[in-house]
């Protein structure tokens, strides 16, 4: 039996479900009967599948925690040929933050909760209790893997594991469509009312510190980096009404300092609101 092979029955066995990896850390291409999802897809994939294939075909969807599939004879055939393992976190119950590079692992240790921790060949692997949707690219050097995804498996990590933030959920939300305010509208409500959780007025102020800063960092897809960090502070402070114009006033200065219109903050703030339903 492979070392690769002991260790996908060992994650299987701990409920994490496993691929095997070909060259170029890829999943193993589909047969010919499940080409172009000619056979319907599998049962787990994003809508229902009819697949009966038992090989290893379609990439992510093909995880999975049975013993006697890890070991039959095409999956066997696969591993003898794999490069390492990978899971699909979202079937697990996870998600994986991928941080390629210095940079992004520094922008996670000011950033990011602490969290399990996986050293990689370039960055590091952080490791969250929940799901959400995958995303690759949400800033530079930084990739989600969770739901209809893969990711190698690189050994246990260190570090207790803690659930899943609201600062990595808002990295996978798009944009929607710049929302047409009427143009006399320059006033943007900052909250919704109701009693405040938040107990110390200290707690507000370090997460608007914590925005102005992440906006002003921003290198790239500034758009993109106002938008989430709007996004990150009203879904923490926007339904107790805690904030105040003067903490949007703030947000939307260091927007504008890094180049964008007030049209454009507004704009952001208004969808943010949105999709959140304020």
């Amino acid at each position: 039996m492979s070392d690769h092979l002991k260790t996908a029955l060992s994650l299987a066995a701990s409920g994490v479900p496993v691929l095997p990896l070909r060259r170029g850390k890829v999943p193993f291409g589909n047969c010919t009967t499940c080409t172009d999802n000619a056979c319907g897809g599998r049962p787990n994939m994003k809508t229902p599948g009819t697949c009966q294939c038992s090989g290893v075909c379609h990439a992510w969807a093909a995880a999975t925690t049975a013993p006697d599939v890890i070991t039959s004879p095409p999956w066997a055939a696969a591993w003898r040929r794999a490069v390492c393992v990978g899971y699909h976190p979202g079937g697990a119950g996870l998600t994986v933050v991928d941080l390629d590079d210095a940079d992004a692992i520094a922008w996670a240790r000011t950033t990011l909760p602490a969290t399990r921790t996986v050293p990689t060949t370039r960055g590091e692997h952080w490791i969250y209790r929940g799901t959400m949707p995958s995303r690759n690219a949400v800033r530079p050097g930084v990739d989600i893997k969770s739901t209809m995804a893969y990711a190698r498996y690189l050994g246990p990590g260190t570090g207790t594991m803690a659930d899943l933030p609201d600062a990595v959920r808002v990295l996978a939300v798009k944009e929607p469509s710049p929302a047409r305010p009427a143009p006399h509208a320059a006033v943007v409500p900052a909250g919704v009312g109701g009693e405040c959780p938040h107990r110390t007025p200290a707690y507000l102020a370090r997460g608007i510190a914590m925005a102005e800063q992440r906006i002003t960092e921003a290198s790239s897809a500034v758009h993109a980096t106002v938008y989430r960090t709007f996004l990150a502070v009203l879904s923490r402070h926007g339904r107790c009404g805690c904030l105040t114009d003067t903490h949007v006033s703030r947000l939307f200065t260091a927007a504008q300092a890094k180049g964008e219109t007030a049209r454009h903050c507004t704009d952001a703030w208004t969808n943010a609101r949105t999709t959140l339903g304020l």
